[in-house]
């Protein structure tokens, strides 16, 4: 069988990163190290790039104005994961938040999407890896880890439905 080609894999990341609904959002935090918070995920658009809700004066908004490399962690259960790195931007445009806005955001933003603190965040994906063990590829797994236990191996899950690299 032929290994995905590379266009093919950009293609199977950006499938899974949009049935993510959360995902763990990592910012540099100077000389302290690194910040991760969970952040529900507003939308993806088709060319990978993401979007957050968010009150403007948090420290993740802060530590984005100083470094604008963020890194993304998504994991569904036990069947699929998902990492990326990429640049954020705050974008304050009024329109995009309404364009974006959901009924379940309100429990943040209790002024709905009027509220003049509300700010998004949107990364733009450079590098992503996955790790996809949902639907046939949970019986290829499956069948790599049986094979595995019975010959004392380890399973081949760099199979490139099952886990693969991108750039996007």
């Amino acid at each position: 069988m032929n290994a995905p080609s590379s266009s093919e894999q950009s293609a199977h990341f950006l499938s899974l990163l949009k049935k993510f609904h959360t995902a763990m959002l990592v910012t540099h935090t100077g000389a302290h190290g690194f910040h991760a918070r969970p952040m529900a995920i507003a939308r993806v658009e088709d060319d990978g790039r993401l979007w957050f809700i968010t009150s403007a004066e948090t420290a993740k908004v802060h530590e984005i104005e100083m470094d604008s490399q963020v890194h993304l962690i998504a994991q569904d259960g036990d069947s699929a994961f998902l990492s990326l790195s990429g640049r954020a931007t705050l974008v304050g445009d009024r329109e995009k938040i309404a364009n974006l806005w959901q009924e379940s955001f309100r429990v943040w933003f209790p002024k709905g999407q009027d509220d003049p603190d509300i700010e998004l965040i949107a990364v733009r994906p450079e590098r992503g890896e996955f790790w996809d063990n949902t639907g046939a590829n949970r019986c290829k797994y499956l069948w790599e880890a049986a094979k595995a236990y019975v010959t004392g191996t380890t399973p081949n899950a760099d199979d490139g439905d099952l886990h693969g690299k991108v750039r996007l």
